[in-house]
């Protein structure tokens, strides 16, 4: 039975970059906001996201990515709705995941929002990656061409790192990136040696 590593860490700390590492070390890592996007095209989730948000987030019937956005991440309620569509489907795709990856030691689950989902209950150790905010709001306006208020809206919508820290087994500092590559290594070992004498 594999042992399932949460990692987790706000918009902009680094996780997909980290998580990019993981892989390069052999370790299946599954991206569930990857999977979240994939996973919103199919007919099903459509339907639900439709009959919650109407056609306002739809544009010549293609979901309107952005649209969508800008109303979840300005009210939480909205957020909490959107999140009751998704989640469920998520948490269904990475079981057929799992049960693929098997064979592996260890597989990590990547997630923004790991402990709002309740996705870290499943989780044998929990990795937070933090950054400092000014690097996490440019990186992000940088990747998805977004204002500055709206990356703090998705930032406020999001568990502080404080709060994700204290229910984290490990926290990384993403500073420098070789860094928390290092960091990572040494969880790692931890892991491993724990692995064994379980």
């Amino acid at each position: 039975m594999s042992k399932i590593i949460g990692l987790t860490g706000g918009i902009g700390s680094g996780k997909t970059t980290l998580a990019t590492y993981m892989k390069s070390l052999g370790i299946p890592v599954f991206i569930a906001d990857e999977e979240a996007k994939k996973l919103m095209q199919s007919a099903e989730v459509l339907r639900k996201i439709q009959a919650v948000f109407g056609e306002v987030v739809f544009k010549n019937g293609q979901l309107n990515r952005q649209e969508l956005a800008s109303i979840v991440f300005a009210k939480p309620e909205k957020l909490n709705q959107l999140n009751g569509i998704i989640h469920p489907v998520v948490k269904k795709q990475f079981k057929i995941w799992l049960d693929q990856h098997q064979s592996a030691p260890f597989v990590v689950y990547e997630a923004a929002i790991l402990f709002e989902s309740g996705s870290y209950q499943n989780c044998d150790a929990i990795i937070t990656i933090t950054a400092p905010l000014e690097d996490r709001i440019a990186r992000v306006m940088q990747r998805d061409n977004s204002s500055r208020e709206q990356v703090l809206n998705r930032i406020n919508a999001q568990w502080t790192d404080a709060q994700r820290a204290a229910k984290s087994n490990f926290v990384i500092e993403n500073i420098e990136p070789k860094i928390a590559k290092l960091q990572f290594e040494e969880i790692l070992k931890i892991l491993k040696i724990q692995q064994n004498q379980g």
